[in-house]
This record gives C-alpha cells, structure tokens and sequence, in this order.
C-alpha cells in the first residue's frame, strides 16, 4: 500500500538518495546531474512550493512538489514535478502520486495543471500524463540535453483541474 504524505526536515536523506538515482541520469530532469545534496534541498525543500513523499513498506519510495506554474496572474495554473526511486518503480508509484497531486492542487484552489518540460523520450512519464487526462499542447524542439541522445524535444502538457 502506498501513502503520501507532506515530507518533513527528517524525510531529506531519503529524498536526496532518490533525487541522486533520478537526476545523475540526465534523462528526465533539466537539474545538472552534479547537483549537489545542499543545492538539492533547496530545490525541493524550499518554501516555494509543498513537498510530498510517498512510502511504502515503511519506506520513501517516491517525492514530489507541487507549486504554482507561475507567479502572479499564472498562479492558478499548479506545476508539480514526481520523482520516484529506483525501488519504487514499476509499482504504482507514479500513479499514486499524480493522483494525489491533482486531489491536493484542486484543494488549493488551483484551475489547472501544467509540465512544463516533459522529455519525448521519457515515453513512461508521457503515457502516465496522457492516462491522467494531460495533453500535449506543445512541442519544444530540441529543448533538452539528454546525456546519452544529446538535443531531444520535450512536450509542455496540460489538464484543467
């Protein structure tokens, strides 16, 4: 069973060891893959957005933020960004959290949701999206450096709440 929960100061070691695993294959993530545990908690533990881990069988097997898209007169539009670590995979994780975010974000008042930068190749990622209702609405061409294709494209999608 997977629950999800706010992630807390002590959740951090299990955060970063999936943050690690997720962003130093340079396939996903626009982080560099050199980032470092102290830039990496200021990326996703800061107040700018809400932190969210999932666990299962007593363990953070997966996190993720959820934010507004934009500040301002965007702010309606929510932005979130999963990670799921490598013992997490292929169990329903990813599904888990999607779902949740879109409960949470519809309770925060936000209208819609939007990715801003979702890889092409990251084929799972995109057919999880789609199967949750988000469309492509646009193609960035060559927008992301993938450490092993080098310069692919990737899709902004997007559902309304």
């Amino acid at each position: 069973m997977i629950t999800i929960r706010k992630a807390e100061e002590a959740d951090f070691d299990a955060i970063w060891l999936i943050f690690q695993q997720v962003v130093r294959r340079g396939d996903t993530y626009t982080y560099d893959p050199e980032t470092t545990r102290e830039q990496a908690h200021s990326i996703w533990m800061s107040g700018g957005h809400t932190t969210y881990v999932a666990r299962a069988d007593g363990q953070v097997v997966g996190t993720y933020i959820l934010k507004p898209n934009q500040p301002g007169l965007g702010s309606h539009v929510a932005n979130a960004g999963y990670m799921v670590g490598v013992d997490g995979r292929g169990k329903g994780v990813g599904s888990a959290m999607c779902e949740h975010s879109l409960e949470e974000a519809r309770g925060m008042g936000f209208h819609a949701m939007q990715f801003n930068i979702v890889v092409s190749t990251n084929e799972s990622a995109v057919a999880l999206w789609k199967k949750f209702g988000f469309s492509i609405v646009g193609t960035l061409p060559q927008a992301y450096r993938h450490r092993e294709l080098g310069l692919v494209d990737a899709y902004v999608m997007h559902r309304f709440l």
